[in-house]
């Protein structure tokens, strides 16, 4: 049920998603990290898809952690571990 929960609210903030303004060769969209959830709402380790996606999306972490709607989630500490996981250094906006 969580991870329903947090699905929906992913996808709902990812209509807020173009607020967000695209790195350059980036689409900038909370959706591409679909493949984290399971990693960032537990502690079971990330996916290979789910570290290409965060290296993807790298380039638009600091939009997102701009953005009311994404920084409480950008900024949790699953969302931390998954990124240390994978290699990508969490930005200091």
């Amino acid at each position: 049920m969580k991870k329903v929960f947090v699905f929906a609210i992913v996808a709902a903030v990812a209509v807020v998603a173009l607020e967000v303004a695209p790195a350059e060769g980036v689409t900038c969209s909370p959706v591409e990290l679909g493949p984290c959830l399971a990693a960032i709402t537990s502690s079971s380790p990330p996916s290979t898809a789910c570290c290409q996606k965060v290296r993807e999306q790298r380039p638009c972490l600091c939009g997102y952690l701009k953005n009311p709607s994404f920084k409480n989630y950008v900024n949790s500490p699953g969302s931390r571990r998954v990124a240390t996981s994978c290699g990508v250094p969490f930005p200091t906006c």
